[in-house]
């Protein structure tokens, strides 16, 4: 019989729900958890998110989670004795956190990204060499068959040697956009799309080929976002806020979505978060296009681009090898199309199916495999299950059943995956800065 483990949580926005619904027998296609984990305790600074949460809580038959103040970790890991606690707070906060959670006695788990900048790797690493617990950041789409599949085909060798990779990440109007309205647009929250976004991306790479990155390059800038761009294209006056705004497809109107009206809007009073703010404002600091070219200790290199105002979402994947080459190409939605009530989906990756179909670029993932002197070849891809491509249930029976072993494909993120990941994005976010190229082993991370 398993040991019951039991958790706390730490932020209880949106992305909370995946691991509150888990924990609660609830989330799509996870089986019921409560022979090995049970959410004991939870913290926010928000009460009114907390009431959203606990009222579902209960709903489902579980009692109510303890509540603390965002002051009181510590004696919230020690009070409810935590094996585990799960952090979904905002980017900048993950190193604080983290760090006062293993040293009050539990494991994390954490979104990605790990942290957002050297200092707080450095951080953690120091906490964990100290506590000894163990950190898991959970890179979910490394759980999605499709990318599961890629990693296998170069893991048997059908490519050979990897010499190269190319990948290219398009992030369209909404889901792109959505980075530009809340507290991501500015780069001491989040690190930039390089961290916050692309840490997912970079992680990819660093697991499929097997390698961990040494050096990196990067450009780009805020070229179609923020009120710079919107004046030099005559976009003219534009609203504070989305809600309540019409006839603006950037506008995200929070009174349309009955998620984040009672998330968000309705509970605005209490911290004066704005989830809705103009995608043209002043003062955005992060960067919508980006380019950087990363060296791997393997000898290989990756080109790597990123757009945030694409017409359609998706990602493209070429990897050369010494004996052939792998192409990996994935379209979450192929057209931004407003619906007859105004609304669209943020987020087409956690909401498979609900896209409209687009007959010249459907819904699709394609894996092809190409060996030198022979023809093409698809790649069949196995069925996921829920959100991410289909990786988020596949994650969270790993996690909540801490499987230690997932050979061969290898897909639990441990603190250094973490760590490899956001090092990347520093050392592109330093190479913005200088105009120069930016060794890794130069941030002394502490970790790799």
């Amino acid at each position: 019989m398993a040991t019951q483990e039991r958790y706390g949580l730490i932020g209880t926005g949106s992305r909370a729900g995946m691991y509150v619904n888990a924990l609660t027998g609830t989330q799509f296609g996870v089986e019921p958890l409560d022979d090995v984990a049970t959410l004991v305790a939870w913290c926010d600074v928000n009460p009114g998110r907390l009431d959203v949460y606990e009222r579902e809580v209960v709903a489902s038959g579980h009692p109510a989670p303890k509540r603390y103040a965002a002051d009181d970790i510590e004696r919230m890991v020690r009070d409810e004795q935590l094996d585990r606690v799960v952090i979904t707070t905002p980017d900048f906060t993950h190193a604080e956190f983290v760090t006062r959670v293993l040293r009050a006695g539990a494991d994390v788990v954490v979104e990605k990204p790990l942290t957002i900048d050297a200092e707080g790797v450095r951080a953690i690493g120091e906490a964990i060499a100290e506590t000894g617990r163990e950190v898991i950041t959970t890179f979910n789409y490394r759980y999605s068959p499709r990318n599961s599949a890629l990693r296998r085909l170069i893991g048997d060798g059908a490519i050979g040697e990897v010499t190269s990779v190319h990948f290219e990440w398009a992030l369209d109007t909404v889901h792109g956009a959505d980075y530009f309205r809340r507290w991501h647009r500015y780069k001491r929250n989040s690190g930039g799309l390089l961290i916050h976004k692309a840490s997912h991306h970079f992680d990819l790479v660093n697991w499929w080929i097997g390698a961990a990155p040494v050096r990196v390059f990067a450009s780009g800038g805020l070229r179609f976002y923020g009120a710079d761009n919107a004046r030099a294209r005559g976009l003219g006056e534009r609203p504070e806020r989305g809600t309540g705004t019409t006839g603006d497809p950037f506008a995200l109107d929070l009174s349309l979505d009955a998620r984040m009206k009672e998330l968000y809007l309705d509970n605005e009073g209490h911290d004066g978060y704005l989830r809705d703010r103009d995608v043209f404002d002043e003062g955005i600091t992060i960067e919508d296009n980006l380019s950087v070219l990363v060296d791997y200790d393997s000898g290989a290199t990756m080109s790597y681009s990123l757009n945030a105002h694409s017409p359609w979402e998706g990602y493209r994947v070429t990897v050369n090898g010494t004996e052939g080459r792998a192409e990996l190409e994935v379209v979450e939605r192929g057209a931004v199309l407003v619906g007859e009530d105004g609304r669209v989906v943020v987020d087409p990756s956690m909401h498979p199916g609900y896209s409209p179909e687009d007959e010249v670029r459907p819904d699709s993932e394609r894996l092809v495999l190409q060996r030198h002197w022979e023809g093409a070849q698809v790649v069949p891809i196995p069925e996921g299950i829920g959100g991410h491509g289909g990786g988020d249930a596949f994650l969270l029976e790993h996690l909540f059943h801490r499987v230690q072993s997932d050979a061969p494909l290898g897909r639990i993120a441990r603190y250094a995956d973490g760590v490899r990941a956001v090092s990347v994005g520093i050392a592109g976010n330093r190479s913005l800065e200088t105009g120069l190229p930016v060794r890794i082993a130069d941030l002394e991370l502490g970790a790799g």
